[in-house]
């Protein structure tokens, strides 16, 4: 009998303690957030031009288990890529490894204000030819497949189209934002219309760069009651199970650890983007060459959030129609923009689709 009122004295005085210290270890994970060690997956860098940063990761099974086509990864050159590696044993780099994959991965670094004039073009253009090569040379592969995610997905589409006798067998475009002409699905055209919103002005008092606050409190805008309420709640709620904490801190780092714009790159993304719509009708051009979707040939596999507030389906859906590949590949996912690749189902449904689509077209192993 006294045990057992012992006992249930300590299960009531823990209750207690965990009850009264629940703030304190709320504000403590928040604030230990921006210090979680992330991005662990070994690797070395191989290439660097300007900001950019080449890295290869270290393969983590024998050369002769390995798919002889490497795997490039672009992200979006307005976050940091350690989404796609945010801690071991969850981490879609330290997965596709496992899989037999020689994964690269494409940092486009922070700009400074000297690289104001840069336009979305050059990363397309410029970069990752140059990146695409050192991978080649590297690998000693004659041929690579790409990953693009969200505006990523947008500078693999260039370079698929500039680049139609190059060395790119697969393409995979991991929520796409291509197709604007659905204006009335997304805020940002609402926000941005050319009927209120002078770009050029805007652009011209940035300073050189649009500052990655900016961008990121127009992304939490888009459901602002989630994201400045919601996602605290959320840790609230989970704060007594450490590896919950840790994957919201993981997560949380990566929200706030954005990377600034170059004004240009805004302005042109506003103005021939999301305004005139030019990569989707044909107007667009770089260096001259007109870029027609309709020459990207290569298998595509095109993968689409079902819930994605920030690049809305009808952006995403048209890529089959648009390429020419006969080998096209839709997939739509029960997520949201940035919980179909870093949630906690992502392991379980879009990493094996993205590992079982490559290697059916990545060459046999040994």
């Amino acid at each position: 009998m006294a045990d057992t009122v012992g006992e249930g004295v300590f299960s009531t005085a823990g209750k207690a303690w965990r009850a009264t210290t629940r703030p304190y270890r709320t504000w403590r994970a928040v604030n230990e957030s921006f210090d979680l060690p992330v991005g662990l997956t070994p690797r070395e860098q191989v290439w660097a031009l300007n900001k950019s940063r080449l890295y290869r990761y270290v393969p983590r099974v024998p050369e002769e288990e390995r798919h002889p086509v490497p795997l490039l990864l672009v992200f979006a050159a307005i976050n940091r890529p350690f989404l796609l590696d945010m801690q071991p044993g969850n981490s879609f780099i330290e997965f596709m490894l496992d899989e037999g994959f020689d994964v690269y991965m494409l940092d486009w670094g922070e700009p400074g204000p000297e690289d104001a004039d840069m336009r979305l073009d050059d990363y397309g253009a410029e970069y990752l030819p140059r990146a695409v090569r050192r991978v080649l040379a590297d690998s000693g592969a004659e041929e690579l497949s790409m990953l693009g995610y969200c505006l990523g997905a947008l500078i693999t589409l260039l370079y698929a189209a500039l680049e139609t006798d190059g060395p790119l067998r697969n393409l995979i475009l991991l929520t796409p934002p291509l197709d604007m002409s659905h204006r009335e699905d997304s805020l940002f055209s609402a926000w941005l219309d050319k009927r209120w919103f002078d770009v050029d002005r805007f652009a011209a008092n940035l300073g050189g760069l649009l500052s990655s606050s900016a961008i990121e409190n127009g992304g939490k805008m888009l459901k602002a009651v989630a994201n400045y309420v919601g996602a605290y709640v959320n840790l609230w709620d989970r704060i007594d199970d450490p590896e919950s904490v840790r994957s919201w801190q993981a997560m949380h780092r990566w929200v706030h650890d954005g990377v600034p714009l170059p004004a240009e790159v805004f302005r042109q993304w506003v103005q021939d983007y999301l305004w005139s719509n030019a990569l989707v009708s044909g107007r667009h051009v770089v260096k001259g060459k007109p870029v027609q979707l309709s020459d990207i040939e290569i298998p595509v596999l095109n993968i689409l959030a079902k819930f994605d507030h920030i690049v809305p389906n009808g952006q995403s859906l048209p890529v089959a129609d648009l390429v020419g590949s006969d080998d096209v590949q839709t997939e739509v996912l029960s997520a949201g923009h940035i919980g179909i690749m870093a949630g906690h189902k992502a392991r379980h449904v879009l990493w094996p689709t993205l590992s079982a689509w490559l290697a059916a077209r990545s060459g046999v192993a040994g």
